[in-house]
């Protein structure tokens, strides 16, 4: 069997999903490419369940936000396969006023803990989940804390501009 590379990859997946994956990059190596939240999970299992390519590992789920971007609240999956040790990465983008998407627990048992955390900072519903509730900050917030929709503590200082933390 031949090594499993990017390029491979690629052509698996373009394969398999055509027009439902987009913008296939590789940043220092890594795979990274993008598909909407109707595709996710059958993304996901084929990455899991395929024979060749064995993305067995979860190795993370967190969210990011670009408040500018129509569809601002991100997803993004970090699988590796510890067969071939080759790693991919896969981002969701959905919108800010509804970021909902399946869950990835029913595939990996270790997602439970990565979804609670990415709902409990950016406000991501995953559907199915079977436990989404705050896992990290009190029960009584009603803000997500890793959203950027709120100014820095003191605007009177000079370190603190928003524009050096990304905002």
């Amino acid at each position: 069997m031949e090594k499993l590379t990017n390029q491979i990859l690629i052509q698996k997946l373009s394969t398999k999903f055509g027009e439902r994956i987009s913008i296939p990059t590789e940043p220092y190596g890594l795979l990274t490419f993008e598909t909407g939240k109707e595709s996710i999970t059958e993304v996901l299992t084929f990455l899991k369940e395929d024979a060749a390519l064995q993305f067995n590992y979860l190795t993370d789920i967190t969210g990011i936000h670009y408040p500018e971007k129509e569809l601002a609240i991100g997803v993004v999956y970090h699988l590796h396969s510890l067969r071939s040790n080759v790693r991919v990465r896969i981002k969701v983008f959905l919108p800010a006023d509804k970021p909902v998407l399946p869950t990835a627990s029913n595939l990996w048992k270790g997602a439970n803990w990565m979804e609670r955390e990415t709902f409990d900072f950016f406000g991501i519903q995953f559907e199915g989940h079977p436990d989404l509730r705050r896992i990290l900050n009190v029960d009584e917030m009603t803000v997500f804390p890793m959203r950027k929709e709120y100014p820095l503590e003191d605007p009177n200082r000079v370190d603190k501009k928003d524009y050096f933390f990304g905002r």
